[in-house]
């Protein structure tokens, strides 16, 4: 499966949603539409639509880290190798990193496909947090991945982790062996969640403890991804 190659597409595509954000943003009063994700998705979002549509009703808040999503899997990984890079140095008494940091964008391909994967996972279930993709929404969405790929196995794949009930530790079981990975899984999810619903902050708090992501490095993550904005 070439899941690299969407999860890119998925990631770049949020330049449309947050462009039609500022344009809504600015139009005047009475020309804004107020129209639905599905309403806007039938409209023609183009690229964006299959993100909005896993971002649903939140389709107008602001996005976390929107550098990343201009920039596509590659700035996914400079930011969780900034953040991985701030939380090493200010580590009192830390040991020297044998091994250089392997955020996704210095990965070969075999093993960044591998990431891929599971970051497309981590988004994927970042945006079911608050249950609201229903069975029409999940049909629009392979449509729309469907556009954007038509690699068989991995739109088979796609639906059936939007099909799966949330389970975080099922989640952080791809990343037992890389933390770097941990990361990078994490720093997705921020993208989809909205930090200020309970039921997306508890999932967010439980994917971190399951991804056993320390403390400073969690916060380190967030201040990445908001400064990427």
């Amino acid at each position: 499966m070439n899941t690299r190659s969407l999860l890119d597409q998925l990631l770049k595509s949020g330049t449309d949603l947050l462009q039609g954000n500022s344009n809504q943003a600015s139009a005047p009063q009475g020309n804004r539409s107020g129209a639905s994700p599905l309403g806007s998705l039938l409209a023609g979002a183009g690229g964006g639509a299959a993100i909005s549509l896993l971002l649903g009703s939140k389709k107008a808040r602001k996005m976390g880290g929107k550098a990343i999503t201009y920039g596509g899997l590659a700035a996914l990984g400079v930011v969780a190798w900034k953040a991985w890079q701030n939380y090493q140095q200010n580590q009192t008494g830390a040991a020297p990193q044998a091994q250089p940091i392997q955020t996704v964008d210095r990965l070969p391909a075999p093993q960044a496909e591998q990431h891929s994967q599971a970051i497309l996972r981590a988004l994927i279930a970042a945006a079911k947090a608050d249950g609201h993709i229903d069975q029409r929404e999940r049909e629009l969405i392979d449509n729309e991945i469907a556009r954007l790929s038509n690699d068989q196995s991995l739109l088979q794949w796609f639906d059936r982790e939007l099909q799966k009930p949330l389970d975080p530790a099922e989640v952080a079981s791809a990343a037992a062996s890389s933390p770097e990975l941990a990361a990078e899984m994490y720093l997705a999810s921020l993208l989809m969640v909205d930090q200020q619903s309970f039921m997306e902050r508890a999932y967010l708090d439980e994917l971190a403890r399951q991804l056993q992501l320390p403390d400073a490095l969690r916060k380190e993550l967030e201040t990445q991804a908001l400064q990427a904005g």
